[in-house]
């Protein structure tokens, strides 16, 4: 009630109690390790299409009742809501843990990441230097507001994220692989992390002996995996209703219309059982659930929040993401990606002429208001004559997210999925990428040498 004592019109509490640890080791050295608490609570009210947010990490009642009355003055004039009683919505656990992070001390952690060293330091003798990363979390959240809702969840994630560096006189070229999951420890018994060592190794020792790319246009065979970042960053943050209810998207205003190629299927589903990204509930308290976002080419759907769901006159798809109580929650990808087609991945390399083929994408940059991107391609292949050739370095992949789906002319049978953050208006949260491996029959590359 004090939420909405000066006129707003829903009002929403979140509270989130969170153990997380760090280790980072470097060649062998463990370098830092820290570990922590974070425990707090949000406050969100709307009036209308506006909203105003506040948060503390004094929870006692007295101090949420003050922070909450102060919050709404800023909606002062609104109209009025009503408060429903709350009711219990319980979800079953999608996401069984076995071996909470707690159970096991850093000796436990420190023993897999020797593991991941030794195994990439001594694949071969180019390797310099393995680069570490372990994390894990713990956290419970709690989302009551004034619809009535009462729901918690309990998640528990882990990661290690593995590069090795590879070094020739002053050329330096990395690999990268970071196995994650919405699981606890026993993940890593279900993964032999000295694999995803040696993988990492390989394709930095790889990189270091590969000629310059050469630019111009040409077919671009993507693997699957990470390689579906392209389509995160360059399709699915336009699917977002953060930026859709604002008109700042390229697919605005374009349900039921064809965006994509026919032989393009894509998803974002926060169902997966112990996936990346994947909860039992959102942020805001809304189950999770599969959204089909394109259906054969055709635009079906958006991942949408309350609010913006709200200036859509559209429901929650389960979609509201943060990665804090400090953050006030908006749509965000949960575990998105390209649906499995009919092509083997040996048929889409037998059936290109001339090419590039990325195995591994790296980083890059997207306008999201128009989709332009260009991302490098962290390990990438010639391909001649049906056939996979030389290794290559220095591509990058230039274009607009909305005329390559059109482009996607062979979609592979082998959908995977990729670990990563992902980074926007509420913070850095887990996400999953993924796609099977896809051609796209014409992209701009930029390399360092003409074809």
């Amino acid at each position: 009630m004090a939420a909405l004592d000066a006129g707003g019109d829903f009002a929403e509490l979140f509270v989130e109690d969170k153990h997380n640890s760090h280790l980072n080791m470097i060649s062998g050295r463990v370098e830092t390790g820290t570990s922590g608490r974070d425990f707090g609570a949000g406050i969100r009210i709307f009036g209308g299409y506006n909203s105003v947010y506040a948060y503390t990490n004094h929870t006692d009642r007295d101090n949420l009742v003050k922070l909450a009355r102060e919050a709404g003055a800023a909606l002062a004039g609104a109209k009025g809501g009503k408060v429903q009683d709350l009711q219990v919505h319980s979800k079953a656990n999608a996401h069984p843990i076995s071996i909470y992070p707690e159970s096991k001390d850093k000796r436990f952690r420190v023993g897999l990441m020797r593991q991941a060293n030794e195994t990439a330091m001594g694949f071969d003798p180019l390797i310099e230097q393995v680069r570490i990363r372990f994390i894990d979390e713990n956290q419970k959240v709690l989302i009551a507001n004034t619809e009535g809702v009462f729901a918690q969840d309990n998640r528990v994630r882990t990661r290690m994220s593995i590069e090795a560096i590879a070094a020739r006189g002053s050329e330096k070229q990395s690999g990268f692989y970071g196995p994650g999951a919405h699981m606890g420890l026993e993940f890593y018994d279900k993964i032999d992390i000295r694999e995803y060592a040696r993988e990492a190794a390989r394709s930095a020792v790889t990189m270091i002996n590969a000629e310059p790319c050469p630019s111009g246009q040409f077919p671009v065979i993507i693997d699957n995996e990470f390689g579906g970042v392209i389509f995160h960053e360059a399709c699915g943050h336009s699917l977002e209703a953060t930026s859709v209810a604002k008109k700042t998207s390229v697919f605005a205003d374009k349900l039921g219309e064809r965006i994509a190629s026919e032989l393009v299927t894509a998803y974002d589903d926060g169902t997966i059982a112990n996936a990346w990204g994947s909860a039992n509930i959102d942020d805001e308290g809304t189950p999770t659930q599969r959204t089909l976002l394109i259906d054969k080419g055709i635009l079906k759907g958006y991942m949408v929040d309350k609010l913006n769901g709200r200036r859509m006159d559209m429901p929650s798809t389960g979609s509201g993401r943060r990665q804090s109580y400090k953050f006030a929650p908006t749509s965000r990808m949960s575990n998105t990606f390209i649906d499995g087609g009919a092509s083997t991945p040996q048929e889409i390399i037998e059936n290109t002429e001339y090419g590039i083929y990325a195995r591994y994408m790296g980083g890059g940059s997207v306008n999201p208001a128009t989709g332009d991107f260009n991302f490098a391609v962290k390990e990438g292949y010639i391909v001649k004559d049906g056939k996979i050739q030389e290794p290559v370095r220095g591509a990058t992949l230039i274009g607009r997210g909305s005329e390559i789906l059109k482009k996607i002319d062979m979609v592979g049978n082998n959908l995977a999925l990729g670990q990563g953050m992902c980074g926007s208006a509420s913070g850095s949260i887990p996400a999953n990428v993924g796609q099977p491996m896809i051609r796209v029959s014409e992209i701009t590359v930029g390399g360092r040498k003409g074809k």
